[in-house]
């Protein structure tokens, strides 16, 4: 019997640039999602490895289903954390950490502030979509008061929402980072502090320069007056004491709980605070976990930031998930990762060579299929193997996608986070590129970490004799 052969780099490649000329046309030209693309994609990467390959049908099912089955845990913790977010906004936790994070804005430190309360909003409700479509307008809107050009105030911006995009566990990519390496998603937080804490200090330290510009001028708090009112107004209570369920969450993570049993007791305790606190039933509460919370405040800025959560807010990830797990299945299973990977890799010499090549796939896969969650999974099924055959731990693979993809992402102007930012700021992401000091700094402090090997944690022995 015949056995299928290598893919050439020229065969291998013949599916990428049908992506990518295919979401260009989807996202650009006709505003359409990135699934149907993915699958289509999918499609003719099966058909050459089945007429080109050699391979067979059953062979590239059994490596997409393969593929998908690794992500399972992903997509479980993330229906649940869609459960979270809908008892957490019902039970006022997330209001009262937007509400109690906007009271520590004040003029001489404005740019500082903007970036703190960002990060506490993208933490809380682990989208940095969110938050730049609601406190970051605000945000935007009092900085332009105050005489601060409006690209500074969009990096800071820039910087809270993906510090929470980054490292909140609400977060579907920081979810699906660790799932792609093979690494545990509180471990792969926890390893990501190597290189978010200098460069979020690092940003802090620049914002405070830059803000001191700007100090002693007034401030016109009505937009903030506004939201905190609204908030006020539609929850019984906004205490401190509702903070203490996502700090039963980090606890749990420094316990080392594993994620789906820690995220389910965040769930539960948001329910039982809901019922304490804000008066509401077990109907209401299934309902939230379900379909998340609808705010019918009259406050737009509001009731954007407020409705989302549930379970079926996740399907849409879900669905992109699967499908660009079906399309990186059919490239592994045939070779043509493989063989793009062994391209790249024998220029990559030592650990400073990988993780640059990682970085440096991360990016190149933002820019040239325009989505963030490509630019983790590709790469990730990429190098996944490389990692472990170096005798590092998986989740320095999972620290540098998200340093390489995720942050990159909104830094791009033509990719779906750069449109976005662009038309909820209305600035070309060009403009404040710069200025988003966390985006920029992130990768640089993980390719520095590789240079220096601090921090890259070599693989346990024991999973090793697993591969």
């Amino acid at each position: 019997m015949k056995q299928p052969r290598k893919a050439t780099l020229f065969e291998a490649l013949i599916p990428i640039v049908f992506l990518v000329i295919m979401l260009a046309l989807a996202l650009l030209k006709f505003n359409v999602d990135p699934q149907i693309p993915l699958i289509l994609a999918t499609g003719v990467a099966a058909l050459i490895g089945v007429l080109r390959l050699g391979y067979k049908w059953s062979e590239l099912e059994e490596g997409i289903i393969q593929t998908i089955t690794m992500a399972l845990q992903a997509v479980l913790i993330l229906l649940i954390v869609g459960t979270l977010i809908g008892t957490w906004i019902l039970g006022g936790v997330v209001p009262s950490m937007i509400y109690w994070g906007l009271n520590i804005l004040s003029p001489g430190i404005f740019l500082v502030a903007t970036l703190l309360i960002c990060s506490i909003v993208s933490v809380a409700t682990g989208s940095s979509w969110t938050t730049a479509g609601t406190v970051g307008i605000a945000l935007l809107g009092i900085g332009q008061t105050l005489g601060i050009p409006s690209p500074i105030i969009a990096g800071a911006i820039i910087s809270g929402a993906y510090f929470g995009d980054k490292m909140s566990p609400l977060s579907d990519t920081t979810n699906l980072a660790p799932a792609m390496a093979g690494a545990t998603l509180f471990e792969h937080i926890k390893h990501m502090m190597y290189t978010t804490v200098p460069a979020y200090v690092i940003s802090i330290i620049l914002y405070t320069v830059l803000g001191l510009k700007y100090a002693g001028q007034s401030l016109d708090t009505g937009q903030i007056d506004i939201i905190q009112n609204t908030l006020i107004g539609n929850f019984h209570t906004l205490s401190p004491i509702l903070l203490l369920a996502p700090v039963a969450v980090i606890a749990m993570v420094i316990l080392k709980v594993p994620a789906i049993p820690a995220l389910l007791t965040g769930t539960l305790l948001g329910g039982v605070f809901a019922m304490i606190f804000q008066g509401a039933n077990v109907g209401d509460i299934m309902t939230a976990m379900h379909y998340g919370y609808y705010s019918q405040t009259g406050v737009t800025a509001v009731d954007d930031l407020l409705t989302r959560g549930g379970l079926d807010s996740m399907l849409w990830t879900v669905s992109l998930i699967l499908c660009a797990l079906s399309f990186g299945g059919v490239l592994e299973k045939t070779g043509m990762l493989e063989t793009i990977a062994s391209t790249i890799l024998k220029y990559a010499k030592g650990t400073f060579g990988l993780v640059f090549a990682t970085i440096f796939t991360c990016i190149f896969t933002n820019i040239v299929t325009g989505d963030q969650y490509l630019a983790l999974v590709m790469p990730g099924r990429m190098y996944k193997n490389e990692y472990p055959k170096r005798g590092l731990a998986p989740k320095n693979l999972s620290r540098a996608l998200e340093d390489g993809a995720t942050v990159t992402s909104p830094l791009i102007p033509w990719t779906t986070c750069g449109s976005y930012m662009m038309a909820t700021l209305g600035l070309n992401p060009i403009a404040f590129l710069p200025f988003a000091f966390f985006n920029l700094l992130s990768p640089l402090f993980s390719l520095i970490l590789a240079a220096t090997g601090f921090s890259m944690t070599k693989i346990d022995q024991n999973e090793k004799t697993q591969l």
